[in-house]
C-alpha cells in the first residue's frame, strides 16, 4: 500500500508548534511530508506564546527545512494539506502559485488543516472558501468573514474536509481530526 502524501505550505515566521507538530504527527502515521515555500531554504520559525498581553508575544523558534518550492508542488500528488499560521500566511498568500495549490484541495473534497492565521491564505481563494464554516485566531475574524465564510467562535471546527483550528494549544484535536480523514476513516460535517 501507498502512504499518503500531505503538503504543508509555509515560510518564514511560521508558527513552530503549528508546523513542527503536524509535521511529526504526520510521520508517526506512516505519510509522506513535504514542506513547500517560496524557496528551498531553511525557514525561521516563531514561537506565539499567550503570556500576560492582550494579544500573543513573539519569540525565535527552531529552523525547519522547505524541501521544496510552491513552483514545484503539484497538488495531484498530495492526499491531504496543512496550512500552520504564525506570520508566514500573510506574506506566502501573495505568492502566485500558492492559490491554484490550495483551491485545489478544496475542490477534490480533499482533507484540508488550517491553524490560527493560516486562514489568512484563504483569502486569495475566496470562490472556493464562501459558505464554508471555519475558526481561526479571533484576530482574524474579519479575514475569514470577508471572503464569505462563516466564522466559528470555538477553539476547533470541523465542516467537512476543512479542519480549522484557534491556535496552537488546538493542535491535539486538529490533527487527531486530520489524522482520521487522511486516512479515510471519518468526514465529519
Amino acid at each position: 500500500m501507498t502512504a499518503k502524501k500531505v503538503l504543508i505550505v509555509t515560510g518564514d515566521a511560521v508558527e513552530a508548534l503549528e508546523v513542527y507538530y503536524p509535521y511529526f504527527r504526520c510521520l508517526e502515521e506512516g505519510f509522506d511530508v513535504d514542506i513547500a515555500a517560496p524557496h528551498k531554504k531553511k525557514l525561521n520559525t516563531v514561537i506565539h506564546d499567550f503570556e500576560d498581553w492582550e494579544t500573543y508575544t513573539e519569540k525565535k523558534g527552531y529552523m525547519i527545512d522547505s524541501n521544496m518550492t510552491f513552483e514545484q508542488v503539484d497538488p495531484n500528488d498530495y492526499d491531504a494539506l496543512i496550512i500552520p499560521g504564525g506570520r508566514a500566511p500573510e506574506h506566502i498568500r501573495m505568492h502566485d502559485d500558492l492559490p491554484g495549490i490550495v483551491s485545489h484541495f478544496f475542490i477534490a473534497d480533499k482533507p484540508i488543516a488550517v491553524m490560527c492565521h493560516g486562514s489568512l491564505v484563504l483569502t486569495t481563494i475566496a470562490d472556493v472558501v464562501e459558505g464554508r464554516k471555519m475558526t481561526a485566531y479571533h484576530a482574524c475574524r474579519p479575514e475569514v468573514e470577508s471572503i464569505g465564510a462563516e466564522y466559528m467562535d470555538e477553539m476547533n471546527y470541523v465542516d467537512d474536509n476543512l479542519i480549522s483550528g484557534h491556535a496552537w494549544p488546538d493542535l491535539p484535536s486538529i490533527m487527531k481530526e486530520f489524522v482520521k480523514q487522511v486516512k479515510g476513516t471519518t468526514v465529519n460535517s
